[in-house]
């Protein structure tokens, strides 16, 4: 290789992430763009301060499954660095009023003490390789313009940054990618355009003690909510493990309930979803209703784009003459598995041009 060549990657979720560290093993130097205070996207946890003390919940995807050889070899990386567990919750089906056993799938794992410390690692090793990567936090790529087989990333907080890029990924929900991309390649625009991707609302509650519940997770076929844990239960979590302390609790709508109430605000939201949830499982200590305003012990957040539906099964996507890839959970199939799979086989194709 000729040099070290630039690589622009906008998204640090784990498919980012991915095609950003096998781009850096191969000798790329890698810039990495991502809006949020910190990495992993749609892996996210939510921490709060109440009176009771700090508490977070896992508010994005809640636990993945590795069945890939190459994923699972990963995975187990990750669980020798202790970033990661196997979670096996007590799981049962609500069908109505009638709670049936789940049926047994494959080992289901989690980060670590929380969902976003996978992430952390790979932004670690990012970091420890022989020309680098840099993160920036922080910033929104508004624009993206491509000249003499160039391409140069416009922040909204920052404006140009870095210099010019032979090649850009994006990691990023379809339809953001669209947005980006009209203006200098409207084939790619157009593609992430035709995906789909439904959007999830999520509830967070902390319960002052333990609620009388024999399972840990249940999924729901009817209804405003589709799924429900005890977030408290994963490993690695601390504070609400004390058998009669404080437990976490996640709650995620489904996805036709989440469209139906996509512009609501997010305090009308936890009500509720709050209020469904009493429904399953009694009154919840600690009069939460009453604290919802200013306390922080139930929340809500609004994934827009959470799950593709369904995905394209392209796994990635890659314009060798202009330099372009996209990648994400929705070329390649929903969660975090397909998400690094897409972002590892978009990098051997950009690599495979950029290595000539």
């Amino acid at each position: 290789m000729n040099g070290a060549p630039p690589v622009a990657v906008i998204g640090a979720g784990m498919a980012g992430l991915a095609c950003a560290q096998l781009l850096a093993e191969a000798g790329c130097r890698v810039d990495i763009f991502e809006k949020s205070r910190g990495p992993s996207g749609r892996m996210s946890t939510r921490r709060a301060q109440d009176p009771q003390g700090a508490w977070q919940c896992d508010h994005g995807a809640p636990s993945f499954a590795a069945q890939d050889p190459e994923f699972v070899q990963e995975v187990r990386q990750w669980e020798q660095h202790g970033v990661v567990a196997a979670w096996r919750p007590r799981a049962v089906r609500l069908q109505g009023t009638d709670v049936v056993p789940a049926e047994a799938g494959p080992d289901r794992w989690v980060g670590v003490p929380r969902m976003t410390s996978p992430a952390a690692f790979l932004v670690q090793r990012l970091a420890q390789q022989g020309h680098g990567a840099r993160l920036h936090l922080q910033a929104t790529v508004q624009q993206l313009q491509y000249e003499s087989a160039c391409w140069t990333v416009h922040c909204a907080e920052h404006g140009q940054i870095g210099s010019e890029y032979c090649a850009l990924v994006l990691a990023v929900p379809a339809p953001q990618a669209a947005a980006l991309l009209e203006p200098v390649s409207p084939y790619a625009a157009a593609l992430a355009a035709s995906a789909r991707m439904q959007p999830c609302w999520v509830a967070m509650l902390r319960t002052d003690a333990p609620l009388p519940l024999d399972w840990d997770a249940a999924e729901i076929t009817d209804g405003p909510l589709c799924w429900v844990a005890r977030d408290s239960a994963k490993p690695g979590r601390q504070g609400p493990q004390v058998p009669q302390g404080p437990q976490t609790w996640v709650l995620h709508a489904s996805a036709r309930w989440s469209q139906d109430h996509i512009e609501s605000d997010a305090e009308s939201v936890a009500r509720q979803l709050l209020q469904v949830f009493e429904a399953l499982a009694g009154p919840l200590p600690g009069s939460l209703t009453g604290s919802l305003p200013g306390g922080l012990r139930v929340t809500a957040h609004r994934w827009r784009y959470a799950l593709p539906a369904p995905h394209l099964v392209n796994r990635c996507w890659w314009d060798a003459p202009a330099g372009l890839g996209l990648c994400g959970d929705w070329m390649c199939g929903a969660g975090v598995e397909g998400a690094w799979l897409s972002g590892r086989a978009l990098a051997r194709r950009a690599l495979a041009t950029l290595t000539r």
